[in-house]
């Protein structure tokens, strides 16, 4: 098949079945573009609507994000995972507020902190109409199977390979739309669990489908065990129903985010100035729950103490403040740590 009638083939089925009722669809402003790109990053549709409903609305356009603190902007993300995306989204709007006009070239665009090419070509083509191939994770699943590509599509021979035919197949007309197709066509008909092959408009030359192959295609990723860290949080409650939380790092794990203090153990939680400058009215150990990274599973242990006091000097040190339990689904948390308050505010 060649190019052509790829693009004609998807295109159809797009203009008959594709989705055409997203929230980012409705207005395809860069700016709504750029915030719905970011987090569909690694993040599946159903999910991301609710959060860019709520961030659209408190954050309605460039300037607003850009002038807003990042304190401000983190707990719209709470919850979404991968926060730097959220502090590189609040420091490119910065940039672009000052340089006064939204960049319209893939070397701008992959200038800001937090966009790649990937990211870049959806922006172009979607909001600019420019003739930019993208190459997501759906993208890749479609071309892997299509062409057959031996090889996991994550190492760097495999990805040139893609990104060539992602080029070759992208129309210099209807862009937008045929980004927006291909996109769709991976995450609804050639899914990576039960695609749907019967219902795809490319099978009749499709490799994978031709042959029976449609399970080995795209490549896995080789296996690595991941390691285990183990952590323990202090739960750390006063008689005033506050919880005490400290910010972390602006860099790192969590940047930005607040969270309960972390220990290496539980002697080194016990022992720290955080317990012992306190009048200790309760210690209970939680069960033992687990988050999986990336690149490591985190093992960790929920110590819960309750204080017989309101405040104290613990909190002058910069960072670190008593908060409501009835305030911590507002805070920007992480997932885990969002959890376990939710728990510990329904249970008291």
């Amino acid at each position: 098949m060649n190019n052509k009638i790829f693009q004609t083939l998807l295109l159809a089925w797009f203009d008959d079945y594709g989705r055409k009722d997203l929230p980012w669809q409705r207005c395809t402003h860069p700016y709504h573009v750029w915030i719905s790109e970011i987090m569909l990053q690694q993040t599946q549709v159903n999910t991301v609507i609710p959060y860019y409903l709520a961030f659209m609305q408190r954050f309605p356009s460039l300037d607003v994000l850009a002038f807003a603190s990042v304190d401000d902007v983190l707990p719209y993300w709470s919850g979404l995972g991968y926060y730097a995306r959220a502090r590189n989204l609040h420091t490119a709007a910065q940039i672009i507020t000052k340089q006064g006009y939204f960049p319209d070239t893939l070397e701008a665009l992959t200038a800001l902190p937090g966009i790649g090419l990937s990211t870049a070509g959806a922006i172009l083509s979607i909001a600019f109409n420019q003739r930019q191939p993208i190459l997501d994770g759906n993208v890749k699943r479609v071309l892997s199977r299509y062409q057959g590509i031996d090889g996991w599509p994550g190492s760097r021979c495999v990805e040139k390979k893609l990104w060539q035919i992602s080029a070759d197949f992208t129309p210099a007309k209807r862009v937008a739309e045929y980004t927006q197709a291909i996109m769709d066509l991976g995450a609804t008909v050639c899914k990576r669990s039960n695609p749907i092959c019967i219902s795809c408009p490319l099978k009749a030359t499709c490799h994978a489908f031709v042959t029976d192959t449609v399970a080995q295609y795209p490549v896995a990723k080789p296996k690595k065990t991941l390691p285990t860290k183990e952590v323990f949080f202090l739960m750390l409650i006063n008689r005033n129903r506050q919880v005490f939380l400290e910010k972390r790092p602006s860099k790192g794990l969590w940047g930005g985010l607040w969270s309960l203090p972390e220990f290496a153990s539980l002697e080194t939680l016990q022992s720290s100035y955080l317990v012992s400058a306190l009048v200790v009215q309760q210690h209970v150990i939680l069960p033992t729950q687990y988050h999986v990274f990336s690149h490591y599973r985190l093992r960790y242990v929920p110590v819960r103490i309750y204080v017989d006091m309101a405040t104290d000097n613990i909190t002058e040190q910069k960072g670190y403040a008593w908060w409501e339990l009835e305030c911590v689904e507002t805070l920007g948390l992480a997932a885990p740590i969002k959890k376990l308050l939710i728990q510990l505010h329904q249970g008291e």
